[in-house]
């Protein structure tokens, strides 16, 4: 923890605020990658800082952060970035990043890691199916992009303009099929003056009084008078 919060949270993928915090559930996920730390959750956390008498780092709600942060690596200003950056993006949102570029999610900036590996790493933790993109640095630079540097694994921008980064073909867009209407029963053609005679009818006619036309009724029942009035 001590290394993680303190030191190289770049080398998890993880970016501090100007406080030194991180979000909780963002360290779970990293840990949740490391051999041997599958396990932990936010109540190992909250034990660790009820038994240690002196632990080395402290929760604010939903934050995290270590006490001693003189070896934490600041946000600084990137003179000289690699010419090829990474960013992971939800598989849904990629035609739409395509589109109008990145922004930031769930961070004040977009994470461009310089390996795909980590790239890919951070990606997953928001969809299993993330779309890598490769970001060309010096498009950026000339479209007036500034680099951040946040430790040695991560670099940040406030915003990538589309254009300036590659990435697979845009999936296809599913056709929209038609409704056709259901053919219909062609009436049968009436000319003037005419009118048809419904066969059915004729052979099974229905006069007043027929069985079809009225409810058979249940005769009554005659009651038979007591003996004394016989």
């Amino acid at each position: 923890m001590d290394y993680i919060l303190g030191r190289r949270p770049d080398e998890f993928g993880l970016v501090t605020d100007s406080d030194g915090f991180i979000k909780i559930k963002e360290l779970l996920k990293a840990l949740s990658e490391e051999e041997g730390l599958t396990y932990v959750r936010r109540g190992h956390l909250d034990e660790v800082l009820i038994t240690l008498p002196d632990p080395s780092f402290e929760i604010v709600a939903n934050a995290i952060r270590a006490k001693n942060r003189q070896y934490l690596p600041a946000h600084a200003y990137a003179a000289d970035p690699p010419k090829l950056l990474y960013h992971s993006v939800r598989q849904k949102a990629y035609p739409h990043v395509y589109a109008n570029g990145i922004n930031p999610a769930g961070y004040s900036r977009v994470i461009l890691p310089s390996n795909h590996s980590l790239a890919q790493r951070i990606g997953r933790r928001i969809d299993r199916s993330a779309v890598l993109l490769t970001v060309q640095v010096q498009h950026c630079l000339d479209k007036g992009v500034v680099f951040f540097k946040a430790g040695e694994a991560l670099f940040l921008a406030d915003f990538i303009p589309p254009g300036c980064f590659s990435g697979p073909p845009l999936p296809k867009e599913k056709p929209v099929v038609a409704k056709t209407d259901l053919p219909q029963k062609p009436e049968p053609n009436k000319t003037a003056g005419s009118f048809l005679i419904d066969l059915e009818e004729k052979m099974n006619p229905k006069t007043p009084g027929s069985k079809q036309n009225r409810k058979l009724k249940k005769p009554k029942r005659r009651r038979e008078p007591p003996p004394w009035r016989r």
